[in-house]
């Protein structure tokens, strides 16, 4: 009796984690504890932080053997070995080393997601493409420091778009060792976007500029909503095949949106489908995080890098907005650069509340979605051109 309670005792998490004496799993619960604070209290994107969170702590139990990182760095997957030997974390993150997860919250995006302002504005894939800026720097930065590779360079840089699946599905193709560390980077800056954004905005743009009021945009077709999924899928699949798994199932979402016909599906999809992905993604992404993978010098570059990408973004979508406001006679307020990251519909917001500061009759949230979903779209495309390239 006695030997089976000494087992037993010695079985427990507490005698594994006093028999080792490594002060890695109490960082990592310090972690989880800040994550869960910032979700519930500071409700700081609380649908993705509190499943990561909940994930991180389920995989740094010591004994609980719920995930297993080894069975998914080699390039192919030893089913047989993750059904046999592998936990539940282990069986829900298939969906994020076969790229699932990712494409199905594109799917649910697009069909929350109104592109009425970017057909109206075409524009604004203009604003769009220069908050990618962000993504290429931090490639370069990370690639030079030497101490990544140049697929964990692209893996790091996609974390400037500001796009959590996009993110996730760059990072489990290219570095999928660093998926912990990019999926909580890239989502903490999202959730931050409030306070990381404005400073910004005003340092890059005059009282002036925050006060230009903009036209009321044109009513768009329901021909033209139909057709334009259709043909964005279409040309991206001719000039970047790579890009087409994310901007397909984006399109398609958005499509069963408009299309008028399919209105069961797109509530699915924008609810039940939205919901239930974004528990087993957050979950599983939470689980790559354990102690002995998150804390290294590395993370804390990544995490570094990622808010330079960030930052370097929300200004280089800015400073594209101010080239365009000055060619265009002062007709654009140069505000609406800061939404060309693709964080929707949070870093519109944004740029509509820096307006109203400085004129609360401004209105410029319609004009901000523009370059808003433009930044879905091109981190969707910057993405593609990073699986595109052989390393």
């Amino acid at each position: 009796m006695l030997e089976s309670l000494l087992n037993f005792l010695n079985t427990t998490g507490i005698a594994r984690l006093l028999s080792e004496r490594d002060w890695k799993p109490l960082v990592m619960y310090i972690l989880v504890a800040v994550l869960v604070y910032f979700a519930i209290v500071r409700k700081f994107e609380p649908l993705l932080l509190l499943p990561i969170a909940i994930g991180m702590l389920l995989t740094n139990l010591l004994g609980a053997n719920m995930f297993h990182l080894d069975f998914f760095i080699a390039d192919e997957i030893s089913f047989s070995q993750v059904l046999h030997h592998g936990g539940l974390l282990d069986l829900l993150y298939l969906g994020v080393k076969l790229g699932i997860y990712p494409c199905l919250i594109f799917i649910g995006i697009g069909a929350m997601t109104d592109f009425s302002p970017l057909i109206s504005n075409p524009k604004s894939l203009l604003i769009g493409a220069g908050a990618q800026l962000g993504v290429f720097v931090a490639f370069a930065g990370a690639l030079l420091s030497g101490v990544f590779t140049p697929q964990e360079a692209s893996a790091i840089g996609i974390i400037g778009g500001a796009d959590g699946p996009t993110a996730i599905l760059v990072t489990k193709t290219l570095a999928p060792a660093l998926l912990g560390a990019i999926a909580i980077a890239a989502y903490s800056y999202m959730a931050l976007i409030p306070m990381i954004q404005p400073p910004f905005m005003r340092l890059l743009t005059t009282k002036k500029e925050r006060q230009i009021k903009m036209t009321t945009l044109r009513q768009v077709s329901k021909t033209e909503k139909i057709l334009f999924p259709i043909v964005v899928t279409f040309v991206v699949g001719l000039i970047l095949p790579d890009a087409v798994t994310l901007i397909g199932c984006l399109m398609f979402g958005n499509l069963l949106n408009v299309c008028g016909v399919t209105d069961r599906l797109s509530k699915t999809a924008q609810n039940e489908l939205m919901n239930i992905v974004t528990i087993f993604l957050g979950i599983s992404v939470g689980a790559t995080a354990s102690a002995d993978n998150f804390l290294r010098w590395e993370t804390l570059m990544i995490i570094a890098l990622g808010l330079v990408a960030f930052t370097i973004s929300t200004c280089g979508g800015l400073l594209t907005a101010k080239i365009m406001n000055w060619l265009s006679g002062g007709k654009i307020n140069p505000l609406i650069g800061s939404a060309g990251v693709s964080a929707v519909p949070m870093a519109a917001r944004v740029a509509q509340m820096e307006g109203q500061k400085e004129d609360p009759s401004n209105f410029l949230l319609m004009h901000a979605m523009g370059p808003n979903v433009a930044g879905v779209i091109g981190s969707a495309v910057a993405a593609g051109v990073f699986l595109s390239w052989s390393f």
